[in-house]
């Protein structure tokens, strides 16, 4: 924490506005360097490459304790550091319990039960100091804590003042000033706040509570500067790590495989299924030139990749572990998949009532958006284990066929019929069905924009091409695919050379590579495209 002109600038905490990581790749492809790309290819075609690019695994060995305490610092670190580099909304604040929790409760007592034996020892005659020069020793290392290394002369006045041997022989003569100890200890910390907490300091000089209530506050202030002095900490690595973070990162995780021979266990399983699921759909096509009938089809690293992380979208997080790749973004992960299946189910069912109702709501777009808000809320959860869908499809559908007749009601037009109600009730509770047949359509529209997003080599020009039969939900789709999209190229940038070894080794296991295995172009590469 700064402190005189150093003061950091406010930290309060600020709302997640949706996005998690910043909204365009390009940050994570300005981190890209040339050597790390011309690494990254080359690990496809040659058992050669430097120490920087190619990941490596220790032989089998026994593990000592020291070893997985260090393992765990670095993947900590490792988690830590991630979180900074791709969350601008990472803020710390202090711990608060959910109000009526027995925690809250228990330690809410604990508290109150000693700040009335600390008034009760004050109180005394003559008053008893053996707990206030306890809190005196406290706030003085906190104190202590927030300054910068060459703050000589504040940490040499916090230590007199604070003395706690001088205190002790002050109280034995029952000559403490606790007010004036106060008072000062209130000055100092108006020297060392953040601005935005320089009101909560005009409320400690200006307040007229007693002795215990007074240090009460000292303390709930002290605990808001030292998230204060956190989030400035972050704020200030923030930088760093947005410059060397990929490379943080890498020799991180490097570390951690040195100590953890089957760390990227999962990885593997991850790309091999991919590579086997791609070569059965290439078997039940046409053979391609060169191809003999039955054969293996030859797959390029880069469609290996992005087919597999096109399999995120829809990962099933309740039977599988991701990928130790994928971890420190696991929440992130979730949270776009989650989204994602909440917006495909909306523009399910607007699909199914345009397609049903037809002409007489077309091209009305506040019928629109409020169907559509709608529908949201009403499916708001759906990924919750209680949620039943039969049921919330039911609730949709009822009120859709309302909002429908007054719209029509109100235009002149005939209410729906109870025949055309139940038809569009009855379509409208399928698309729980997987074989329902708007259901696939719109899935397979979906994994098809965000396909060819991945491959191409500047999405961001590509996010308004959504495909037909989306664009009731098209900015929606527009926000996840930016979110995935960064997500997915500053992966590939840090754990590009660990999925060019694992691609090799599962292509090349058996035979010798080519000179050329891959069909992408001499631009692309696993860490950029």
């Amino acid at each position: 924490m700064p402190q005189n002109d150093e003061r950091p600038v406010s930290t309060s905490s600020g709302e997640d506005q949706g996005s998690d990581v910043e909204s365009s790749s390009e940050r994570c492809d300005s981190m890209t360097s040339t050597s790390d790309l011309d690494c990254t290819r080359e690990s496809f075609t040659s058992d050669c490459s430097s120490k920087h690019c190619t990941p490596s695994s220790s032989p089998p060995k026994t593990i000592t304790l020291d070893e997985v305490m260090e393992s765990t610092r670095d993947l900590f670190n490792l988690s830590l550091g991630h979180e900074i580099t791709v969350n601008p909304n990472l803020r710390f604040e202090p711990h608060s319990p959910p109000q009526g929790s027995l925690f809250k409760v228990v330690r809410d007592t604990l508290h109150k039960a000693y700040w009335d034996i600390l008034e009760s020892e004050l109180n005394d005659d003559p008053p008893e100091y053996e707990h206030a020069i306890k809190l005196l020793e406290e706030i003085k290392e906190i104190l202590l804590s927030f300054l910068n290394p060459g703050a000589n002369r504040m940490r040499t006045q916090i230590m007199e003042v604070l003395d706690i041997d001088l205190i002790r022989q002050q109280a034995d003569n029952d000559a403490v000033d606790i007010q004036g100890l106060a008072s000062y200890i209130i000055n100092t910390m108006g020297k060392m706040c953040a601005p935005v907490r320089d009101e909560e300091i005009k409320n400690l000089r200006e307040s007229t509570d007693n002795t215990v209530t007074l240090f009460r506050e000292i303390f709930r202030v002290l605990d808001l500067m030292k998230a204060d002095v956190v989030n400035f900490k972050i704020d200030q690595m923030r930088t760093v790590m947005q410059k060397e973070g990929v490379e943080y990162e890498r020799a991180t995780f490097q570390r951690i495989l040195d100590s953890t021979p089957d760390g990227l266990n999962k990885t593997t399983s991850w790309i091999k299924s991919t590579i086997e699921e791609l070569q059965s759909a290439a078997i039940l096509t046409e053979p391609t030139e060169g191809q003999g009938k039955g054969q293996p089809a030859v797959l390029g690293p880069f469609q290996i990749l992005n087919t597999a992380f096109l399999r995120i979208l829809t990962w099933d997080y309740n039977k599988n572990i991701l990928p130790e790749t994928l971890a420190t973004d696991e929440a992130r992960f979730q949270e776009i998949q989650v989204q994602l299946q909440k917006c495909q189910a909306v523009n399910e069912v607007l699909l199914i009532v345009y397609n049903t109702v037809g002409g007489p709501i077309q091209g009305l777009a506040s019928l629109s958006d409020r169907l559509k808000r709608m529908t949201t809320v009403l499916l708001d959860g759906m990924h919750r284990p209680n949620f039943n869908p039969q049921e919330a499809l039911e609730g949709v559908s009822s009120q859709i066929c309302c909002e429908l007749n007054k719209s029509l009601t109100e235009r002149s037009y005939p209410p729906l019929t109870p025949a055309l109600q139940g038809t569009l009730k009855g379509q409208i509770t399928n698309i729980t069905r997987k074989d329902n047949p708007i259901r696939i359509l719109v899935e397979d529209r979906v994994q098809q924009y965000f396909m060819m997003l991945i491959n191409d080599p500047k999405p961001q020009t590509k996010l308004e091409h959504v495909p037909a039969g989306l664009a009731i939900i098209k900015h929606e789709l527009m926000l996840l695919a930016e979110k995935f999209l960064s997500l997915v190229n500053y992966n590939k940038t840090v754990y590009g050379p660990f999925y060019a070894s694992i691609i090799r080794k599962l292509i090349f296991s058996n035979s010798p590579p080519a000179k050329n295995p891959s069909q992408d172009t001499p631009r692309d590469t696993v860490a950029s495209k």
